[in-house]
């Protein structure tokens, strides 16, 4: 069983008929043995499709509603004792051309998951983050940095209230909706696939490890932390090879907004950073609302980065697949 004793709690989930939210909602089910999971999103017919893959389960609460309306979270969080917040508009090229749906759903949805949460005295809630809110250079990368921001600072506000507020922030989603596995794996069908940067590396997680990450940050988050997993790098030719061996290589040059490498822990933030044997713990720089110090872990040294291109893990082309296998079997 991995992160806290969930028996007897409700559980809601924004964003929870998305890639991370069914397998997150599949996961507590099957291993803890919860009161309530409450599935919070916009869209009815995802809402109905789950309804048919989970069956009659009668844990099960579907809620329609969108993190834009604050009155609406209000009475969803109403009695629950975790809340886990991944609703997001996460396309790059969807943010970069709708920018205003972008900030209220990213931003002030955000904003809108905190102040119900502390209205309804929420234990805990902890927010997905993203590699690319890290130095960003798009707008979707921007508004998951200031969600992130408002998330720490959401304890603050929170003031004698139990409710705390943490954040997670992980890679590229192997198999997830926009990922680059399922774009190769179709581009393949037609022998050849784009590759946009041959040096091109990414940092990637399975969402079964996604799930079991976000649940162990559960069980040991204090409020205000953003946790970071030591997960592998791989490089895009490696997983070329790995989806679409023998496909053409089409290069098309790097996107609008889009990186070489990703970065997971800025020189910047290893100033307040402590280092674990399986992640980092990013601490607030100002957290008004402690008395008392975060666990220590080991000192990060100073000027450390953590980058996709400089890790000490990386995965190729049969590694990749082994991990790509693993995914889709859980």
């Amino acid at each position: 069983m991995s992160g806290p004793d969930l028996s007897g709690s409700i559980v809601l989930v924004t964003g929870g008929t998305g890639s991370f939210g069914h397998a997150f909602v599949r996961h507590v089910l099957d291993h803890h043995q919860p009161a309530a999971v409450r599935i919070f999103s916009r869209d009815e017919l995802k809402q109905w499709e789950k309804q048919r893959r989970f069956g009659d389960d009668p844990r099960l609460r579907f809620l329609i509603g969108d993190v834009r309306d604050g009155d609406r979270l209000r009475r969803a969080f109403d009695g629950v004792d975790v809340v886990v917040h991944a609703a997001a508009l996460k396309h790059v090229p969807v943010c970069e051309y709708n920018p205003f749906e972008a900030v209220q759903t990213n931003v002030i949805g955000a904003e809108n998951v905190v102040s119900a949460a502390i209205d309804a005295a929420v234990p805990r809630t902890i927010a997905l983050s993203t590699d690319k809110a890290v130095n960003p250079v798009n707008l979707y990368g921007a508004t998951k940095l200031c969600a992130e921001k408002i998330v720490a600072q959401g304890n603050a506000y929170s003031g004698g209230s139990v409710a705390r507020f943490a954040s997670v922030r992980y890679g590229n989603v192997v198999g997830s909706r926009g990922s680059v596995v399922p774009l190769f794996l179709e581009q393949a069908k037609s022998g050849s696939v784009t590759i946009t940067d041959e040096s091109m590396t990414r940092f990637w997680i399975t969402l079964d490890q996604s799930v079991r990450f976000v649940l162990d940050c559960l069980g040991r988050m204090e409020g205000g932390e953003t946790f970071v997993p030591k997960i592998p790098s791989a490089r895009i030719l490696d997983i070329a090879d790995a989806v679409a061996p023998g496909a053409e290589r089409r290069l098309i040059g790097i996107r609008p907004g889009e990186k070489l490498h990703e970065v997971l822990l800025t020189a910047d933030e290893a100033r307040h950073t402590a280092e674990f044997d399986t992640y980092y713990a990013i601490y607030p720089s100002f957290p008004s609302w402690r008395s008392t110090p975060y666990p220590a872990g080991k000192e990060v040294p100073a000027g450390t980065t953590y980058s996709s291109d400089a890790n000490a893990q990386w995965l190729d082309a049969e590694g990749i697949r082994a991990l790509i296998e693993t995914d889709a079997s859980g």
